[in-house]
């Protein structure tokens, strides 16, 4: 076989998902010499090994990473992978038909080769989406649409690919080190931004990211986050990812981190309006996207004075 590219799911606990996720991917239309599946199951308890082992074949390959971490199970698919490229969907996501052959020609043609391709992420939404979620919290539900134009993500801090949704070629996830395993999921643990720390990567190793719309997939948006605790917990820790991100890429001393911290803290209490909608509910969207924005800042200082390290 003539492996062009590796699809890669990583999987932990979802195997009521992963049947449908695993379907559109051998609903390719690739050839089915041309790509191979790789199911990495990260510690799974339910019956995952059984639903991956009922769909074996030469296409599929079972992995079992026993450390537990959405970025070991990432990092064990692409160093076991044959592929030229390799591509991520999510274990609760549905990819289009064309999703890998798409993938392959934004490799192939667009120049320079990008360093990082990915595209749409639709939602498909296990309940009626709540009213007080604006279209600015959608991001946290990786629900992404940049544009229905192919171009070059450069400001990744305002547009940026999702790790439900995205490929590399190996050689350059190779070239920068994989994902760092001090961001993602751990679990429950909701730390996140490892997919865009790795960006940020090829970034400054010269490659481009580059979002295609037609790269498409159709992503679970469970009842289970469509509330406001979900929702202020995801900000928080967005905030403590920040910081961590911060941390590993200027490692500040502990004094410089405290009075990052300080600063952050007293430009916070500088604002009555932020710590009114820190306090109370808000079920107007336009003030709940203020809480949730304001819970990133509470969640940075946090992450500054060492919340979220492990």
């Amino acid at each position: 076989m003539n492996i062009l590219i590796s699809a890669i799911i990583c999987t932990h606990n979802r195997a009521e998902y992963l049947v449908k996720a695993l379907q559109s991917l051998l609903d390719q239309n690739l050839h089915k010499d041309t790509y191979e599946i790789i199911i990495v199951d990260n510690c799974s308890t339910d019956s995952t090994e059984e639903v991956i082992k009922k769909t074996l074949n030469k296409n599929i390959r079972y992995l079992y990473e026993s450390k537990l971490g959405l970025s070991y199970a990432r990092n064990t698919g692409w160093q076991n992978a044959r592929g030229k490229y390799v591509a991520y969907l999510d274990d609760d996501a549905i990819a289009c038909p064309t999703w890998l052959s798409k993938i392959l020609e934004v490799f192939e043609t667009v120049k320079p080769r990008p360093g990082c391709v990915g595209g749409k992420v639709n939602p498909i939404w296990e309940a009626p989406r709540p009213s007080w979620i604006s279209d600015e919290l959608l991001t946290s539900l990786t629900i992404i649409n940049w544009s229905d134009i192919p171009h070059n993500l450069t400001d990744l801090n305002r547009k940026w690919l999702v790790g439900a949704n995205i490929a590399f070629p190996t050689a350059v996830l190779k070239h920068v080190g994989g994902f760092t395993h001090d961001l993602d999921r751990k679990g429950k643990h909701l730390l996140s931004g490892g997919d865009v720390f790795l960006e940020k990567q090829i970034q400054k190793a010269g490659y481009t990211c580059f979002y295609h719309p037609e790269i498409a997939i159709h992503h679970l948006t469970p009842t289970s986050r469509l509330n406001q605790r979900w929702f202020t917990c995801r900000y928080y820790w967005q905030g403590i990812s920040d910081a961590i991100m911060q941390l590993i890429e200027e490692t500040p001393s502990i004094a410089e981190r405290i009075n990052c911290a300080a600063i952050k803290l007293y430009s916070l209490l500088q604002s009555p309006r932020t710590i009114i909608n820190l306090i109370l509910p808000r079920k107007d969207p336009k003030r709940f996207t203020e809480k949730c924005f304001a819970l990133i800042t509470v969640g940075h200082i946090a992450g500054l004075l060492g919340a979220g390290r492990r």
